[in-house]
Order: C-alpha cells, then sequence, then structure tokens
C-alpha cells in the first residue's frame, strides 16, 4: 500500500487506481501542458514566468502549475489561486487535481 501512494495510485476512499499509464519523454512537453500554458500567457500577459508540469505521468490527469505575475500583487494567496482556477476554468473539468503555485516578481 505504501509503494502505491508514492507512485500517486491511491484512489478516494483509500482504492487504489492507476491515473495514467501513459509515459513521456522527459525533454518534451504534452499536448496538455502546451495547452495549460497558452491558456496561462492569454489570461495573464503580465506574468513575468510560468511553468506547467503533467505529474501524472503525461495523460493529463494531475498538473502543476507556477506562475509569477505583477497580477497578483496586493492579492492574498487564495485569491491569487482563484485567479488561476478561473482562468483554467475549462481544462479544470477534465482533470483529477491541480497544485498551483502564484507570486509576485520580486523587484
Amino acid at each position: 500500500m505504501a509503494a502505491a501512494i508514492a507512485a500517486g495510485m491511491l484512489g478516494r476512499g483509500g482504492r487504489i487506481s492507476l491515473l495514467c499509464t501513459a509515459r513521456r519523454a522527459l525533454a518534451s512537453q504534452t499536448e496538455g501542458e502546451t495547452r495549460v500554458m497558452q491558456v496561462l500567457k492569454e489570461k495573464f500577459p503580465r506574468a513575468s514566468a510560468i511553468r506547467v508540469v503533467d505529474i501524472s505521468g503525461g495523460c493529463g490527469a494531475m498538473y502543476e502549475i507556477h506562475i509569477e505575475s505583477e497580477e497578483f500583487k496586493e492579492k492574498r494567496t487564495v485569491q491569487q489561486h482563484q485567479m488561476v482556477n478561473q482562468a483554467l476554468s475549462e481544462e479544470i473539468k477534465a482533470m483529477h487535481g491541480l497544485r498551483i503555485f502564484t507570486s509576485v516578481p520580486k523587484h
């Protein structure tokens, strides 16, 4: 069971489920990563850095997003995350999970 948890395969209610069986090349970006990146670039034109990583192995079930933008200035973290969730409202419907990390550029 511990190996399943470490591999990200533990489902709701303690059931083991396979999130993704696809393998991906480390150097290439998945279609989902590209799509999420495009949406974020459109919605946050003042972003100084955006990074999108499919953490489900390439199938698009879970993403980790790091975004640094002036648009987050003077907003609480929860407000920043709400902005990202709103920007990705359509894409989120097809996801199992999302990790969001936001920050304001340091000048």
